[in-house]
Formats: C-alpha cells, structure tokens, sequence
C-alpha cells in the first residue's frame, strides 16, 4: 500500500481531479474497513525502499485545498475517524489571494479554494495542512535558487498562518528533479512527496503517492491499494494491471 493522492470531491465538476462525493464516500467506507489509515506523517517514516507502507496501512492526502473538500471531505473523513493532510498553494491564503490558473480542465464555474477560516476550522478538527508551493509552479523550471525561495516563503507562510510547523511537501502535479529535491531540502523540507507516472527511485524527496481520480470506482481503489501497484507505471507492464483488476474484483 502507498499514499494516496485525491485532488477535489464534488459533485458537479467533470474533471479527471474531482472524485464524487458518493464515490468517495464508498472509498472512506472500503478504507476504513480494510486499511488502517494512518497520519501522512507517520506514514513517511514507515515507508520501505520502494515507497510502500507495510501491509494493511493506508494514507490519505489531498492537493491543491480546494474549497469543496470542506462541505464534501471533511464530513465522511470524521465519520469515518479517517486522518488526511491537504497541501496547499500557500499564495490562495495571502490577503492578495491567488487564483486557480494551474488547472487544465477547469470546468463551467469557477474554481475555489479554502479560505484561511475553514483551514483553521479543519485544522482543530484534526484535519493536517502542509505545503504545495507558494503558487502552483512548475518547479522544474526555476533556478535553484528561486525553487528555494518559493518552497520557503510557502513553508515560513503556512507555518505562520497555521500556527505549527510545517515540514511535508507536495510538488506540484508531481513533477521534480534533483535540484528540486535539493532545493526542498535547503528550503527546510523533512519530506516531499511526488506523483509518479513512470518509474523512478524513492527518497525522503521523492515520496511516491497513487492518484485516485474522477470515475476511480471502489474496485480500482482496492487494486490501487495493492502492494504490487506501485511497480505497474507503463503500458509495458499492462498484463499485470489486468491481472491485479481480476484479483480486486473477485
């Protein structure tokens, strides 16, 4: 089992990141009878040389701290007494705010973030907060020293507004390189976590997580859960995938 990475839950928004609510609520309910979910952090420190957390372990985390996950996560997350870590772009909680410019299917309305308020209302309800960034760029393509800059005006931002440490981060839509893991940890990053879609080596700077997205039934959970899932990332390997989708639907 790995981390897994939701993005939104809601209802009306036809976008490979919104997972519904009625499937994430039959996810949360699978989870919390098969898995035990533990916090991201916790998780972190568990992981073995390939990314895995030991058998029977789940951890939720979220990117991006879309203002939906406040009516529509939060809820079957308490219900379920299922811990979870948001990331989010630090720039959507200055007094300026920042707008969603950083996604590719942005739907008919426009897209939201939380507001510092239902940040700090999950926050007491046990919910955890790290960072994405401080705008949702492309790390990849900055300096090294300006990839330090943004990680860290993120990281000493949220810590401020947050009121505790923050430590954990996620790239944004995963993507990374060697400086960048550098510039994460000179930034003063203990983690970050990644999203691969190909195979590459695990680090405490290359955390790999599995995305669940809009249309992920509760069968393609189970098998994204397995063990085995985070060694299938190529059309090479597809004989694998269907024979893992047999197993989870059995």
């Amino acid at each position: 089992m790995t981390i897994l990475c939701y993005h939104s839950v809601e209802p009306d928004w036809a976008s490979p990141l919104a997972v519904t609510p009625d499937a994430f609520a039959a996810q949360c309910d699978w989870l919390a009878r098969n898995r035990q979910t533990i916090p991201l952090e916790t998780a972190a420190d568990r992981l073995d040389s390939g990314g895995r957390l030991p058998r029977g372990l789940a951890a939720l985390s979220f990117d991006d701290g879309f203002a939906a996950l406040h009516e529509h996560a939060m809820p079957v997350l308490q219900r379920h007494r299922l811990p979870a870590t948001v990331f989010l772009v630090a720039a959507t909680l200055t007094p300026a705010g920042h707008p969603v410019d950083w996604v590719d299917t942005p739907g008919t309305e426009p897209l939201t973030t939380l507001t510092l308020a239902q940040v700090l209302e999950m926050q007491a309800e046990g919910m955890s907060f790290q960072s994405h960034s401080m705008a949702h760029l492309d790390l990849t393509g900055l300096s090294f020293e300006e990839c330090i800059r943004d990680l860290r005006d993120s990281r000493e931002l949220l810590a401020e507004l947050l009121g505790r440490p923050v430590t954990q981060l996620a790239y944004p839509r995963g993507r990374h390189s060697q400086q960048v893991r550098d510039a994460a940890e000179r930034a003063g990053y203990r983690h970050a976590f990644a999203l691969p879609e190909r195979d590459e080596q695990p680090g405490p700077f290359a955390i790999p997580r599995v995305g669940i997205f809009h249309g992920n039934s509760t069968t393609t959970l189970r098998l994204k859960c397995s063990r085995r899932y985070l060694s299938v990332r190529t059309g090479r390997a597809f004989p694998v995938v269907q024979g893992l989708v047999r197993r989870a639907r059995r």
